[in-house]
């Protein structure tokens, strides 16, 4: 994976997770700025990366979503399949990245979306094991592991373009 997507990844993930309350809005504006490190440049994403803490919380929601148009990301509402599997993609590439552990993960998936989003039903049936590991003979690390394996089942579909479609030279 080359730093630009990379950078229009974590730039989307954090779009979709701050949308649902899991990151701030200087977040966003801290994955505007490494894009633009990146390599991505959109008038949109310029302004988005000049956003001051104090203004991310009031300017986002107006910025955000035409950066990520500039960029040719989606922005899927929060309520509905795209959204929901967009937010535990999300999550999962955060515990892969070491921001969460793998029962922060379970735990964050159950309370959200409990098992009725088949995407991570088997998260959420994970979940429940951590609370009966003696009683099901398994270790934390054995369900740690199944943890990990079903987070990089999920993060191997971004559903990002690899490049933006309409960037100014």
């Amino acid at each position: 994976m080359t730093p630009t997507e990379a950078a229009a990844i974590a730039l989307q993930d954090r779009a979709v997770l701050w949308s649902v309350g899991e990151c701030s809005a200087s977040d966003v504006v801290d994955s505007a700025c490494d894009a633009l490190v990146a390599g991505l440049d959109t008038p949109g994403l310029r302004i988005l990366a000049a956003c001051t803490r104090a203004e991310a919380h009031y300017d986002v929601h107006d910025l955000l979503p035409p950066a990520l148009d500039e960029l040719g990301l989606a922005f899927p509402p929060v309520a509905g399949g795209a959204g929901e599997d967009a937010v535990a993609r999300a999550l999962a590439r955060r515990m892969l990245a070491g921001e969460l552990k793998p029962w922060e993960l379970t735990f964050r998936i159950y309370q959200r979306y409990g098992h009725e989003l088949p995407l991570t039903k088997r998260l959420a049936e994970l979940d429940d094991e951590y609370a009966i590991l003696e009683h099901i003979g398994r270790t934390v690390e054995q369900v740690n592991a199944e943890v990990t394996a079903e987070a990089r089942r999920l993060a191997a579909h971004p559903r990002v373009p690899a490049e933006p479609t309409d960037v100014p030279s």
